[in-house]
């Protein structure tokens, strides 16, 4: 895929992995970006960072149908046209679920995955008019091997992945590249509450996604060797996964006592 002149929209897009993603993106030629977030500052400041690219800045909140609506409607006003959407927007907020808020419960669904699939919808029109066009949805390595304290959490990033394949299987016939990337911990502000050694960077996942997209990968899983042999147990021989997190209860209940994102 040449990324040359290619219009893309990330959410979430001005920290973090998204913000990674800009630079990544960027680095190799990409001029034209629309990026969706819920402050306007952190935007506003995307134009002095990245001063090689032409930004359309969309405030907003992918949980608000209207928000989506009116980003779509932006975009399709000034570019009239889309090649890639990053669906990066995410939240978290761990614990027993006995102990998770409601509120925390439906914003976890809402961002993660409902938001995610609106926008994905009403791109669609734009994206199948590509001539090369994509989809990348950032899940999580919860998304393939759920652990205690993420049930909500985990829940939404598995169904980003099935959402990437039936959606890959819908649109075969056009020239979209559907893509799920599965990172690792990552030393993001996402991760700021939480009890976690040895992290990944935002810029590894960006490069890793970047490079998945250019090389056509279906799925993009960042922890090395390890992780894909964990995920490859947790298929065929789920209970040993079970007992794994129960030998590390504690120490996982420790890890997420405070781990909130919202």
């Amino acid at each position: 895929m040449n990324l040359t002149n290619k219009k893309v929209l990330i959410t979430g897009g001005s920290v973090g992995i998204g913000k990674a993603l800009i630079a990544e993106l960027a680095a190799r030629g990409v001029q034209h970006m629309a990026v969706m977030g819920r402050r306007k500052e952190p935007l506003e400041a995307l134009a002095a960072e990245f001063p090689s690219v032409d930004f359309l800045l969309l405030p907003g909140n992918v949980a608000h149908v209207a928000d989506l609506d009116r980003a779509v409607a932006t975009i399709t006003e000034t570019w009239g046209e889309l090649d890639i959407l990053v669906n990066n927007a995410g939240v978290v907020s761990a614990g027993l679920l006995a102990n998770v808020s409601d509120e925390d419960i439906i914003q976890q669904i809402s961002i993660n995955l409902t938001g995610l699939i609106l926008l994905t919808k009403k791109c669609l029109g734009l994206l199948q008019q590509s001539q090369e066009g994509a989809i990348m949805n950032i899940s999580s390595g919860y998304g393939y091997i759920a652990m205690p304290f993420y049930s909500v959490y985990a829940a939404t990033k598995a169904a980003v992945g099935q959402f990437s394949d039936a959606m890959r299987r819908e649109l075969y016939q056009y020239p979209l590249h559907v893509m799920t990337v599965y990172p690792a911990a990552t030393d993001t502000d996402m991760m700021k509450t939480a009890v976690v050694r040895h992290m990944d960077t935002a810029e590894d996942v960006a490069r890793a996604a970047v490079a998945g997209l250019l090389n056509q990968e279906i799925n993009v899983i960042l922890g090395g060797q390890e992780r894909a042999e964990q995920i490859k147990t947790n298929f065929l021989d789920p209970r040993k996964i079970d007992e794994v997190a129960k030998a590390n209860y504690e120490a996982l209940r420790e890890r997420t006592n405070t781990h909130r994102s919202m």
